[in-house]
C-alpha cells in the first residue's frame, strides 16, 4: 500500500485576494474548481508548474470574516531555486513575516495569516 500527498487545504476568507497572493508570491495558477449551483461555497485547487500537489483554498459564504489560525504552528514550505530573487519579491510584497538567515530560511505570510516556508531547493 503507497500514499501520496495530494493537496493541502486553506480556509480563505476572500478567494480572489489569496489566489491574486499565491499566484504573485509563488507562482501557483488555479487548475481546477468545485462550485456547487447555490453559491454557498467555492473551492480552487491552485498549482505550481512543477506539479504534483496543490493547494486547496476553500471560500464559504457563510463565514465572511478570517479564520483563527491559533498560534500558527502548522506551514506549508515551498523550495525555490534563486532564494535571493525570491526573497527581494517577497520583501517587496511586504509578505515577509519571519526569517531564520541562519537555517537560510523565511516565512511570509498570505492575507488570511497562513504562513509558508520558503527553503532553498
Amino acid at each position: 500500500m503507497n500514499f501520496r500527498m495530494v493537496h493541502e487545504n486553506y480556509n480563505v476568507s476572500d478567494l480572489e485576494k489569496a489566489k491574486e497572493f499565491y499566484r504573485d508570491a509563488l507562482g501557483l495558477e488555479e487548475v481546477r474548481r468545485i462550485a456547487p449551483e447555490d453559491g454557498s461555497f467555492i473551492i480552487a485547487y491552485l498549482a505550481g508548474t512543477e506539479g504534483g500537489f496543490e493547494l486547496e483554498l476553500t471560500w464559504l459564504r457563510d463565514h465572511p470574516q478570517k479564520y483563527d489560525l491559533g498560534e500558527c504552528e502548522f506551514h506549508l514550505a515551498f523550495a525555490v531555486d534563486d532564494m535571493e530573487a525570491a526573497h527581494a519579491r517577497h520583501q517587496e510584497m511586504g509578505c515577509i513575516c519571519y526569517e531564520n538567515p541562519d537555517m537560510g530560511i523565511y516565512f511570509i505570510q498570505d492575507p488570511d495569516g497562513y504562513w509558508l516556508e520558503i527553503v532553498p531547493g
